[in-house]
């Protein structure tokens, strides 16, 4: 996804700035670009530079030097295009355009900034700067920020700064500097990951998305916090917290291999893992252009036309991901399909389709039951079979005849996050690429598809976004013993998931259901005492569910609900509202999962269990 690299020097830094940009390349990116202070190297006089591109990071250093840019204080940015085609236009560094009302100099080109995440409110924000006379060039919503901080600066770009993220809603990090001030960079981040890198020569200071940006550089890092604004200047740098009070970060020897394995600002593996989520995503959809069975191995359009049947094998938080992709399959690609619990699968009688593609799914690639089910499901004459796996050098990618690898990086965090949303994201595909080859997918759906899975690192960012409320419900959940979640359709099993993780890390004992089986028994359960957690997107099946939460606040039971904005749920007596930052459709799932996840890592916080390494449980079950 989306990378941020910028520096303060006394020599020209573009080297050094393109050269992260290619550390940040494993991420995925359709546009990069960079922006230097022509005056920073002690030209008397000077202004922005820029070089921007929708090819490759190498290419763009050619365009650098084609341009003779060069200077000592710079930004340079990796896209992953969400608000905005990918373009040049589109492309960061975004400059600021436009004279602001009753300024009577021209104010174009005096702030450069790259950003990572979304932010919420720029529809509004855009409305107010246009009035002032702010031209804008580009779709992005980073735009907005250049021109907000130009209109806002008054001779003091770190002031601008502070003043302008008052004004932001949503998840952001940011790295701008100004026109009249040619060596000074400002940094601040709130929902996305900025690093400061602490130069061992030339005086320089460093930010960074990424710890790897600066392998080789620098590894002397310092991991900014939530909410933190910090000025890096020649050989300097302060940092302030989000209450604007100087605040000292612990500066930490990190290499670059081991970056992955980093916490940097987080508390817990689970916490920094659920952070990396859109990242993940990004990572995992990478390349990806178009629909193809080829995205699963060479053969795989002869696989796929020859199936009539779907078996899914999986154990725990991956049978749950295999439990959305049946309503997937059996709904896009209308194609039959079972999901059976591995270690119950290979233990009973059951009838094999020769016809049925086998998937199974493993975050390790090494779990014991699944492997065992596979190999079963072979000795039955089932052959054509697929793994969705985050491994590539695992024993299910290598004994299954096609896959698909998920790019979710190192878990470590026993209760996986990252591995589920990257699972639904390949399983999504794998149910596309079915359809297509099946003759039931159009072109048009295809393209729709396609943008929406492009836009879900953004849409994730928003909902990560939504970490205090969450924080809030956790402050509540802390002092229960049991607690029931609800779902219907697609995010029945987005109930379940939510569920195990709130068992798996809190030790709360929780139950799922689906909500239309309340009145068949589990609503003797409900009391005061019992929260009751629903999943509530605008679907289907929504007014059905309103019946059910009915159901619940009329034997006193207390609702803890995630709305979609257009539910026309609201919060009330017994009834608490989180509402996500849009509705997304048939990948809905993909995002309500992620508030469960919160819920769950901040109720284990207040109740003070050991989140990355629950009692009685590890990561890999490599043992039946």
């Amino acid at each position: 996804m989306c990378g941020i690299v910028g520096a303060v020097s006394t020599r020209n830094i573009v080297p050094i700035l393109v050269q992260g940009l290619q550390r940040l390349e494993y991420r995925g990116y359709d546009s990069c670009g960079v922006a230097v202070h022509s005056a920073s190297l002690g030209a008397k006089q000077g202004g922005l530079q820029r070089a921007r591109s929708t090819a490759r990071v190498s290419e763009l250093m050619e365009q650098v030097k084609a341009d003779h840019i060069e200077g000592g204080t710079g930004i340079a940015h990796t896209r992953w295009a969400t608000h905005g085609a990918p373009a040049v236009h589109n492309a960061h560094p975004h400059f600021s355009h436009g004279s602001g009302a009753g300024a009577g100099e021209s104010k174009a080109g005096r702030v450069a900034l790259v950003h990572n995440g979304i932010i919420e409110n720029h529809d509004e924000l855009r409305a107010a700067l246009q009035a002032k006379g702010y031209e804008f060039l580009s779709q992005t919503d980073t735009e907005v920020i250049a021109h907000l901080v130009d209109s806002l600066y008054n001779g003091d770009v770190f002031e601008a700064v502070k003043a302008a993220i008052v004004q932001l809603h949503g998840a952001y990090a940011i790295a701008v500097f100004h026109k009249d001030e040619p060596h000074r960079v400002i940094g601040a981040r709130a929902g996305s990951p900025l690093i400061l890198g602490v130069g061992k020569e030339h005086s320089e200071t460093f930010l960074a998305s990424d710890a790897m940006a600066l392998a080789g550089v620098t590894d002397q890092i310092v991991y900014l916090e939530e909410g933190d604004v910090v000025d890096i200047q020649i050989g300097k740098y302060w940092v302030q917290d989000r209450h604007h009070k100087a605040v000292t970060r612990d500066v930490k020897t990190v290499q670059a291999h081991s970056g992955a394995a980093e916490l940097g600002p987080y508390r817990h593996y689970m916490q920094k893992e659920i952070f990396e989520q859109p990242r993940a995503i990004a990572d995992t959809l990478e390349g990806i252009e178009g629909i193809t069975p080829e995205l699963f191995g060479n053969g795989a359009y002869s696989v796929f036309k020859a199936v009539d049947n779907v078996l899914i094998l999986a154990c725990g938080t991956s049978y749950y991901s295999g439990c959305v992709a049946k309503y997937w399959i059996e709904a896009i690609a209308k194609i039959p399909c079972q999901v059976e619990i591995a270690s119950e699968y290979r233990y009973r009688e059951s009838v094999p389709n020769l016809n049925s593609l086998v998937v199974t799914i493993s975050q390790s690639g090494e779990t014991a039951d699944t492997l065992a089910a596979l190999r079963h499901a072979q000795s039955l004459g089932m052959d054509k079979t697929l793994t969705i796996c985050n491994v590539a050098t695992s024993a299910m990618v290598r004994e299954c005849q096609l896959s698909y690898v998920t790019r979710a990086g190192a878990e470590i965090g026993v209760a996986s996050t990252k591995a589920f949303t990257t699972q639904l994201a390949g399983l999504f595909l794998l149910t596309l690429a079915l359809a297509q080859t099946k003759g039931r997918l159009s072109d048009a759906e295809e393209a729709a598809h396609i943008k929406a899975m492009r836009h879900l690192p953004a849409a994730l960012q928003a909902v990560l976004a939504l970490e205090p409320q969450l924080i809030a419900w956790s402050q509540e959940f802390a002092s229960k013993e049991n607690a029931l979640f609800l779902g219907r359709g697609t995010h029945y099993p987005i109930a379940l998931e939510g569920a195990l993780k709130l068992k798996e890390v809190t030790y709360i004992h929780a139950e799922a259901y689906a909500a239309g089986e309340l009145k068949h028994g589990p609503l003797a359960l409900v009391t005061s005492a019992m929260p009751v957690v629903t999943v509530a997107p605008n679907d289907a099946l929504l007014e059905k569910l309103k019946s059910n939460m009915q159901e619940v606040r009329a034997r006193g039971g207390v609702l803890y609900v995630l709305a979609d904005g257009d539910t026309k749920i609201e919060s009330s007596e017994g009834v608490n509202v989180i509402r996500m930052p849009e509705h997304y459709g048939v990948l809905s799932p993909i995002l309500h999962v992620v508030p469960l996840q919160l819920l769950s890592y901040h109720t284990a916080c207040a109740r003070g269990t050991d989140v990355d390494k629950p009692r009685n449980l590890a990561k890999s079950v490599t043992v039946e």
